[in-house]
């Protein structure tokens, strides 16, 4: 069985630069959420990710350094687990879709924002400035 040749669109890679991946296809539309729960798997105001085919994204190095956490509601959030950075998480319910943290793309992203969720439990200290629709919850 040999492999498909593909150039892929994006690559990104942890901050420590142990994990590396390429994803071969588009990336669905940026949404950014505000829920208390990406704050805290982050440490930040909100996440930003963007769907992703399992079938399209490949670890290209480190893959034995990523852990998983998997929270009560199914979600697993994948990591570094040199450096502590996201890369992507998935639910058990749909696997065959990844959330890919965009934050980890060291190629350009051409997108704007396109959506802002769980915007009812946003920081309090943190202001949205673009134009995206805002959804108090999950739309």
């Amino acid at each position: 069985m040999t492999k498909e040749m593909h150039t892929p669109r994006h690559q990104g890679s942890c901050l420590c630069n142990t994990v590396r991946y390429e994803v071969s296809g588009e990336l669905g539309e940026l949404i950014c959420c505000h829920c208390q729960r990406c704050r805290k798997a982050t440490g930040s105001a909100f996440i930003a990710v963007a769907p992703v085919p399992k079938a399209n994204f490949r670890i290209t190095h480190g893959e034995a350094a990523l852990k998983t956490y998997r929270s009560e509601a199914g979600v697993c959030r994948v990591f570094c687990g040199q450096c502590g950075s996201p890369i992507m998480a998935y639910r058990e319910s749909a696997p065959e879709i990844l959330r890919l943290r965009v934050g980890s793309l060291d190629t350009p992203l051409p997108t704007q924002v396109s959506a802002h969720i769980f915007v009812g439990s946003k920081a309090e200290w943190h202001e949205i400035h673009d134009e995206a629709p805002q959804y108090t919850e999950r739309p």
